[in-house]
């Protein structure tokens, strides 16, 4: 299976995990999800009033430079982590 086929594949499982992981692992996951699909973080940073969207660009800006392979293996890694 081909490492876009096994991100594709943690895409769906991601969507139904035994239990919802805590805020700073879907902060992870998006992060991960985001560098693999789009590359470096791109836009400005949001504003402090928008906390929610502040904390996803931050994880994802923190992953800057990790090439789109390394994410989609990272993503898949810690999804099969959280499926057992």
């Amino acid at each position: 299976m081909s490492l876009q086929e096994q991100f594709d594949q943690a895409l769906a499982d991601s969507k139904n995990l035994p239990e919802r992981p805590d805020n700073m692992t879907l902060l992870k996951i998006y992060a991960l999800y985001k560098q693999a699909s789009g590359g470096d973080a791109q836009g400005e940073r949001p504003g402090f009033t928008e906390m929610v969207a502040r904390a996803k660009f931050d994880a994802w800006d923190s992953l800057k430079g990790t090439s789109r392979e390394d994410a989609m293996q990272q993503y898949i890694d810690l999804i099969e982590d959280l499926k057992d």
